[in-house]
C-alpha cells in the first residue's frame, strides 16, 4: 500500500515514498528503460522530449518542453549519479527553479517488493519573494504529480508482471503519433517489449520506424520480419469539423485501406504474426437510446456504424489465413491530453459547461490507463478474438458526465447546448457524435478476467486531473 507523501518541515524538500509489489531489480529496470519519462508524465501537465543523450546513467543529459500555465519553457536534466538497484539522480541545468535535484531511491522489502522513494531538494527563485508567493503552489504541485507517478508505476508494473509469458514481444503500431498510442507506446517499452512505429514520412531508422502508405498500397512485408504482434490504431479523426462528401471518403478510405493493407501483408509473413488487434469503435451499434448492448449486437443504421463495419470487415484477410483478430470497440477516451475530455476541459473549468441536448443520452467512456490495460490484455488471452468492447462496466449519460465533471472541478455547469444548435453547425457529425446513445457493456473484458483500473467516472476523472 502506498505511503503518504511526506514534506519536511523545510520547504526545499519532498519526499514521496511508496511500497511497490514487485522485486527491486524489476521496478529499477522499468525505470531505466525508454519511455519512462513520458509514461510518468500527468496527462493534465504533459511534457515532450526534445532531446536525450544516453539513458538515466551519470553523465546522460534530457532535453524537456514544459508549461507554466501558457508559457512554455525548457528544462535541461543532467544525470549526476547512478547505482544500479539502488538510485539515480539528476539535477537541474536550465529551468525555471533557483535548483532542483531529484533522487530516486530503491530499496528491496523481502524478495517480491520493494519501496520507491523520490526525494526533491529545490529552491524557488527570488527568496524570500518566491517562497512566499509560489511554495505551497510548487508543494501542491509536486503532490499530484508524484501521487499520479507512483501510482502509475505501481499498475503498471503490477500489469507486466501478471502477464504469463514474460517474453519481450515485437509489436508494430501504426497510428503512432495519436493520442492513445502515445500512451501505449511507453507503457510497452517500459515492460521490456520492442515497438516498431508505422509512419509515412522518412523513417527514423534509429528509433525502428518502418515506412507505410495506405493510399498507395505501400508496405513492406520485409520490414516487419520477425513481428509477432500488430496494434493497428490510425484512422481520420470523426469529431471535427462537418462530414462533407470528402470528409466522409477520408474517413472511411482511411480505415478501411489501412486496415486491408495491414491484414493482407500480415497474412503474407512466414512466421505470421500471433495477433493483430485493429481499433473500431462502439459507434459500430449506431444510437440505441436506452438499449444495453454487448458485443453480439449488430450494427446500427448510421454512417458511423457503416464506417465501423466496413472498417472490421477489411481485416478479412488476417482471419482467413489463420491470424487471430481482435476488434477494440473503444468508447469515449477519456484523457486531457486529447480527444473529448481535452476539448471541453477549458469550458468546464472556467464555469462553462453544461449538458449536451437533453443529457438523457449514454455516453459508453473509458479511462485512457483503461484502454492500454484492455489492450494488453487481449494481447495475452489467446481465447479473444473478434469484436471486444472497450469500455468502462458504468457508462453514464451526458448530464451524470457533466455533473460529474463540474463536481470533480468544483465548478459549476448550469448551461447547455441545444441539439438544434450542434445539428445546425455540424450537421450529421453533430447527430451521430455528441448526441447518439450508445450504452455498451464490456462482456467480454469482464468474462476473461480483466480487472479495470478505474471503472468510476470519479474516480477515473480524478487521477487524469489529479484532483
Amino acid at each position: 500500500m502506498p505511503v503518504d507523501s511526506i514534506i519536511s518541515m523545510k520547504k526545499e524538500i519532498f519526499i514521496k515514498r511508496s511500497r511497490i509489489k514487485a522485486p527491486v531489480e524489476t521496478v529499477f529496470a522499468w525505470h531505466s528503460r525508454p519511455g519512462a519519462l513520458e509514461r510518468l508524465s500527468p496527462p493534465w501537465d504533459p511534457l515532450q522530449v526534445i532531446e536525450r543523450t544516453g539513458d538515466i546513467q551519470q553523465g546522460s543529459r534530457t532535453v524537456l518542453k514544459m508549461k507554466a500555465g501558457p508559457v512554455p519553457f525548457r528544462w535541461i536534466a543532467e544525470h549526476t549519479d547512478y547505482e544500479e538497484n539502488r538510485l539515480f539522480r539528476d539535477r537541474q541545468v536550465k529551468g525555471p527553479m533557483a535548483s532542483w535535484v531529484h533522487t530516486h531511491i530503491f530499496e528491496p522489502d523481502g524478495n517480491d517488493a520493494c519501496f520507491l522513494e523520490d526525494r526533491v531538494e529545490y529552491a524557488l527563485r527570488f527568496h524570500p519573494f518566491g517562497d512566499f508567493f509560489a511554495g505551497r503552489m510548487v508543494r501542491n504541485k509536486l503532490e499530484r504529480i508524484f501521487k499520479y507517478r507512483h501510482a502509475v508505476t505501481a499498475a503498471d508494473i503490477a500489469d507486466h508482471q501478471a502477464r504469463p509469458d514474460k517474453t519481450p514481444l515485437n509489436i508494430l503500431i501504426s497510428g503512432a503519433s495519436g493520442v492513445i498510442a502515445s500512451a501505449l507506446i511507453p507503457f510497452l517499452t517500459t515492460g521490456g517489449h520492442r515497438v516498431i512505429p508505422l509512419v509515412r514520412r522518412p523513417p527514423n531508422t534509429a528509433k525502428s520506424e518502418v515506412f507505410w502508405n495506405p493510399d498507395a498500397g505501400c508496405l513492406n512485408p520485409d520490414d516487419l520480419t520477425g513481428i509477432d504482434t500488430i496494434i493497428h490504431l490510425a484512422g481520420e479523426n470523426i469529431g471535427q469539423g462537418r462530414w462533407t462528401p470528402q470528409k466522409k471518403k477520408c474517413i472511411i478510405e482511411s480505415r478501411t485501406k489501412g486496415t486491408a493493407l495491414i491484414a493482407e501483408t500480415a497474412a503474407r509473413l512466414n512466421p505470421k504474426p500471433r495477433v493483430l488487434v485493429c481499433a473500431s469503435a462502439v459507434g459500430y451499434y449506431g444510437n440505441r437510446n436506452q438499449w444495453e448492448l454487448t458485443e453480439k449486437d449488430g450494427p446500427g443504421n448510421d454512417f458511423i456504424s457503416q464506417v465501423c463495419y466496413d472498417w472490421e470487415k477489411a481485416a478479412a484477410p488476417a482471419i482467413e489465413s489463420g491470424i487471430r483478430v481482435v476488434f477494440l470497440r473503444i468508447g469515449v477516451a477519456l484523457t486531457p491530453a486529447g480527444g473529448a475530455l481535452a476539448k471541453v476541459l477549458p469550458l468546464f473549468r472556467a464555469g462553462l459547461g453544461g449538458k449536451i441536448g437533453t443529457g438523457q443520452q449514454f455516453m459508453s467512456w473509458i479511462g485512457s490507463d483503461d484502454v492500454i490495460g484492455a489492450i494488453y490484455h487481449v494481447i495475452y488471452k489467446d481465447s479473444i478474438e473478434g469484436p471486444v468492447n472497450v469500455v468502462s462496466p458504468n457508462p453514464v449519460t451526458n448530464l451524470e458526465f457533466t455533473e460529474t465533471l463540474a463536481g470533480v472541478l468544483s465548478m459549476p455547469a448550469k448551461l447547455s447546448v441545444p441539439a438544434a444548435a450542434l445539428k445546425l453547425v455540424f450537421g450529421e457529425m453533430g447527430r451521430e457524435v455528441p448526441l447518439s446513445s450508445t450504452r455498451v457493456k464490456p462482456v467480454k473484458l469482464m468474462e476473461t478476467g480483466y480487472k479495470f483500473r478505474n471503472p468510476d467516472l470519479r474516480g477515473t476523472l480524478s487521477h487524469l486531473l489529479g484532483i
